[in-house]
């Protein structure tokens, strides 16, 4: 999976913003934004622009929880196709691998999912920019998840935990554990938790046609962000994939890449990053998600991560961190 550069900010939105409440023109100039952002098809913002458009909805809102109110005008009619394939689906569980697939394409974001022994769902948005993002995005990232649960079921579906890093600031937490029908709980990382039961229950979207229709032109799309991508980029969405396997070697990415071994060390050296380094970096970030955001125990996140036996991801991760990982997981709010 590699890294979109403009997302496209579609027409719906200027829809979307009115039912709330706001000027869409005031956001835009507010947001140091072309007044014709909406309307151009062919165009999409890069990642600060699209951080700047959260923060003039912070500015200009006069409703601290305007993000949930934001989410539940959200219908079928104002969603990119990526999420309105989502909807296509026949549960949550498949809405959000189809989502973790193809989410970069609208929004500068990866979704990571995990599911543990009680069939429990975690989805967690990770950004990808150094910038600090929006409060309100976070917010509003889980609420989506939420409120397409109710949309495509028809049911009042609750979340069984939600983490946010911090609320906007001011905002009351009980307007928000109502809406997510839970009480927010705080750590590094924004998650969302559904039951195993509201997980597989059916949509009554599910429409295979309306995805087969889909699934083409957003394959087409992922195809052109490889030939743009770096293979600093590449070789990371390739090492998620080979880690749980151990078999994240540079021989086994080189042949993924369909290149050689050393055409992969050449290409890696003119961008700054050794192969080891990248296993190391790649290593410690799952390692951090896997701590925060699950309850695996060390030797399954080690199996994970590719490690022969515990010790040596221990080891490791007090290399990497000088912290123990369950000093960590300890200091992220503990499930």
């Amino acid at each position: 999976m590699q890294r979109n550069l403009a997302f496209p900010i579609n027409i719906g939105w200027k829809t979307l913003l009115k039912d709330v409440g706001f000027e869409p023109e005031d956001i835009l100039r507010k947001a140091r934004l072309p007044d014709d952002t909406f309307s151009k098809a062919d165009h999409g913002l890069n990642t600060e622009e699209y951080f700047r458009l959260w923060r003039a909805l912070e500015a200009e809102s006069h409703h601290l929880a305007f993000p949930l109110n934001l989410i539940e005008k959200v219908s079928a009619e104002v969603f990119d196709p990526p999420l309105f394939a989502a909807l296509c689906s026949s549960n949550m569980m498949q809405a959000v691998q189809r989502l973790a697939k193809y989410k970069q394409l609208i929004a500068p974001m990866l979704l990571e999912t995990n599911i543990d022994h009680q069939g429990t769902l975690t989805v967690s948005p990770l950004w990808l920019s150094a910038t600090d993002t929006a409060p309100s995005l976070q917010v509003a990232e889980l609420a989506f998840l939420l409120k397409l649960a109710r949309i495509a079921t028809r049911e009042p579906v609750r979340a069984s935990k939600v983490q946010l890093s911090h609320l906007p600031a001011g905002a009351e937490p009980s307007q928000f554990d109502r809406y997510f029908g839970t009480a927010i709980s705080f750590g590094e990382y924004p998650a969302i938790c559904f039951s195993a039961t509201d997980a597989l229950r059916p949509f009554l979207t599910v429409n295979q046609g309306m995805w087969q229709v889909f699934e083409p032109e957003l394959r087409r799309r992922l195809s052109e962000l490889d030939v743009t991508a770096s293979t600093v980029e590449r070789v990371r969405a390739v090492l998620l994939e080979l880690l749980p396997a151990n078999e994240a070697t540079i021989e086994k990415t080189a042949e993924r890449l369909g290149v050689n071994k050393r055409t992969l060390q050449r290409r890696l050296e003119e961008e700054g990053v050794t192969f080891r380094h990248l296993i190391n970096t790649s290593r410690e970030n799952l390692a951090r998600h896997y701590l925060v955001n699950t309850r695996l125990p060390g030797y399954e996140i080690a199996f994970l991560l590719g490690f022969e036996d515990p010790n040596s991801f221990y080891r490791a991760f007090m290399a990497w961190t000088g912290q123990t990982p369950e000093n960590v997981r300890n200091a992220m709010h503990p499930y």
